[in-house]
Formats: C-alpha cells, structure tokens, sequence
C-alpha cells in the first residue's frame, strides 16, 4: 500500500512510488527515511532525487521504519513532507524592494520546537519582517502544528530552508546585510544601531545560538532582565528583539 498521511505534525508519504511521485511533482520533502542496506533500483532513485533537492537522508533499520510508519506498509522507504510550501531568499530581498524597505530577515538557529517557530512566524509578519530563514538540520520543519500557531501569518510570510546558516549569512553580507543575534552576553540592545539591512538571529533557549553562527554575526545584543530566572523563550526574545529594530526604524524615520 502507498498513501499520504496528514496528522498534527507532518505529511508522512509511504511506499516507493508515493515518494517519487512526490519529488517529481515538486512536493517540498523535508526528510527521507530509507531501510539500511536497500539498494534496488526504485531506491536508488529515491537516493538521487533526495539528493537532488537537497534532501535530509537517514538509512534506518526496519524496526525503527515500521515505527514511524502509520500503514507498517512502508516498502522500504518513508518521506516527511512539508505542510506548506518553502519560499527562497530572493523572494524576500524582491519583496523588501517591493515595499521599498531595507530587508529585515529573521534567521533561525536550532530552533526545534514547532509552538516556537510557529510563534516567530508570526511575530514576523507583524514586525514586517520580509522572511524567516530555517536550517534544514536540527530546525522544526513547516508542519500543521507551525501553521496553526503562526495563526495564519505563515500564508504570507515566506519561510525559506537552507542548507547552511553560516554560508547563507556570508552570500547575505555581499548584499549588503549586517546580523545582530539575540545572547546574553551581548552590549544592550538598547545602545545598538539596529537600523538598515539587517538580519536577526535568534538560537534555541538551551544552546542559544551556535558558535559558528554567532561568529559571523556583527553584533551580540542582549535583552535586559531584571526577574530572577536568566532566559526568555525564544518566541518572546525574538519578538522583544524585533520590536526594538521595528521602533529604531519608525524612529530614523
């Protein structure tokens, strides 16, 4: 049997043919699970297309394929699809020329927790973000549970996946940008310029933002806190830090 499945999460495709039909029509895929050690033909071509989009590869035993199956009629191989479709950067930079804006992205460092992206969606659109920017590893993927929390901003803010944050930020800075992310180790936000083109960074609440990113960043800002607990959610950060480059902006003004 070959057959999508829509639950809370994600799309889960079963089944060879479901999976290369999926690539083929241009369905974003977000990750392919594929039986260890299964070689035949169908599968290769399955390896090649997810190679081909750039595709999260994991080579699996049967036990944990049959675990993630829903029809325990997998044939080999399971796909995670997107709920919603991913946009690209470019669409993003035209939009800001559109409007006539310095771009304002919000790229995500390790954030996993579909509320939380969810929630930075729509902060986004709100703050007039031009785009949030995910990694494909180790980020929530764009499931039913961020649309519903994003309470519709998802169908109009774009959210592109990429394969490297640290060079994204690179290709970005040759066109002018400069990143500013969210650590509390940073100068107050408050005493930063955080007007122009500029690209926002915000990691998860454990690690914060990685190492390697925070690296290419040219400024650290911090949130000030005066409770007696140490961190903000990173929906919340985020949204605190948006809101000052939002004020800062209305301000030069």
């Amino acid at each position: 049997m070959e057959q999508n499945i829509v639950n809370s999460e994600k799309i889960v495709i079963e089944g060879r043919n479901a999976v290369l039909e999926a690539f083929r029509s241009g369905k974003p895929i977000d990750k392919v699970y594929i039986l260890d050690g299964c070689q035949d033909g169908p599968i290769r071509t399955i390896v090649r297309e997810a190679k081909k989009h750039d595709t999260i590869l994991n080579f699996v035993t049967k036990e944990r394929l049959d675990q993630l199956s829903e029809t325990k009629k997998h044939q080999g191989v399971i796909a995670h699809g997107a709920a919603y479709e991913y946009s690209n950067i470019e669409d993003m930079l035209a939009l800001a020329k559109e409007k006539g804006e310095d771009p304002f992205l919000i790229l995500l460092d390790n954030i996993e927790d579909p509320h939380n992206l969810g929630a930075i969606i729509r902060t986004a659109n709100l703050a007039g973000a031009h785009g949030v920017i995910i990694p494909k590893r180790r980020a929530a993927g764009l499931t039913a549970t961020v649309a519903k929390t994003s309470a519709g901003a998802l169908n109009y803010t774009p959210v592109a996946k990429v394969t490297n944050l640290v060079k994204t930020m690179e290709e970005l800075k040759e066109r002018g940008l400069w990143f500013v992310c969210a650590d509390m180790g940073g100068e107050t936000m408050y005493d930063l310029n955080l007007t122009g083109p500029i690209g926002m960074v915000i990691g998860n609440e454990g690690e914060g933002v990685g190492r390697l990113v925070k690296e290419k960043c040219d400024f650290t800002a911090s949130i000030p806190m005066k409770g007696d607990i140490d961190s903000l959610n990173a929906s919340v950060a985020a949204g605190v830090l948006a809101y000052e480059i939002v004020r800062q902006r209305m301000v030069r003004k």
